[in-house]
């Protein structure tokens, strides 16, 4: 066999792999979607949660989500994002991650879609929206 041969031959080796994992690949999505679509999270529980039997649950410190959530809507324009993430512990990206999170308002959100949870939410979706119009006014990303 010449080295072409071989090539060809490793070439068509390499495309069935893809194939294959492509295929792994499509039938996981499909699974996590099905999962988001009962209500289920996808991923380990967010701050102020925890999981019971692959529930969420609110977690000892759930109340210092609405506090956060209640800090940043009343805060005046002095009150950072960095200061306010100091103050609970968090790096200034996950007190984004918190303040944009579905979850706290009883929703799983996967592959840009909204799924309504089967877990109890912390915060009003009223509060929920009005920290998101604040965050768009101000530009966080």
């Amino acid at each position: 066999m010449d080295g072409l041969e071989r090539l060809r031959q490793e070439n068509e080796a390499l495309k069935k792999e893809i194939e294959r994992l492509s295929a792994i690949k499509i039938n996981q999505k499909e699974g996590m979607i099905k999962k988001a679509v009962k209500g289920s999270p996808m991923s380990r529980a967010p701050f102020g949660y925890v999981s019971v039997n692959g529930s969420l649950v609110p977690a000892e410190n759930f109340m210092e989500i609405e506090e956060i959530f209640e800090e940043f809507l009343n805060g005046d324009r002095k009150t950072s994002l960095r200061q306010l993430s100091a103050k609970h512990g968090l790096s200034v990206n996950g007190l984004k991650k918190v303040l944009k999170n579905f979850t706290y308002i009883g929703k799983i959100k996967f592959n840009n879609q909204i799924f309504p949870g089967n877990h109890k939410p912390i915060i009003s979706s009223t509060l929920f929206n009005h920290v998101q119009n604040k965050m768009e006014k101000l530009g966080i990303k």
